[in-house]
């Protein structure tokens, strides 16, 4: 397993429902956010993170319940991530701010492929896209 999986399998065992459901008070906001990113290098990223937040919003709020908690809680502990302005390589770090966001959430992504594969074929998402093989 990579350092990268570990650290958001130890992040995510944080992420409690109360938790998650307050993230999904913020995800709004968030999405807005995130459409801003400028992250050449990553192309994927911003869609990643729409997927991710839409994935966390349908599974809190009941529309898709077969999601396991451990893949929303992944998905919460990346979205918080991407959020914060700190990480691991701060955003302001020019062509790299943004790879440690993209690693976390290809971690995510990757750990849950099954489960998320699902989810995008009911709701017409295109996995590919997603997983940035297309």
């Amino acid at each position: 397993m990579s350092e990268i999986a570990k650290f958001v399998n130890h992040g995510a065992t944080g992420i409690t429902p109360a938790l998650a459901e307050n993230v999904l008070r913020h995800l709004p906001q968030w999405k807005l956010e995130f459409t801003q990113i400028d992250a050449p290098k990553f192309p994927h990223l911003v869609d990643q993170l729409e997927f991710l937040a839409d994935a966390v919003e349908d599974a809190i709020e009941g529309a898709y319940k077969e999601l396991p908690f451990v893949a929303v809680a992944q998905a919460v502990f990346a979205l918080v991530y991407a959020h914060k302005k700190m990480g691991i390589i701060p955003e302001s770090v020019v062509d790299m701010g943004r790879a440690d966001d993209s690693s976390v959430v290809r971690a995510v992504l990757i750990q849950n492929e099954k489960a998320f594969a699902i989810y995008a074929g009911k709701q017409g998402v295109d996995w590919r896209k997603i997983t940035s093989q297309a």
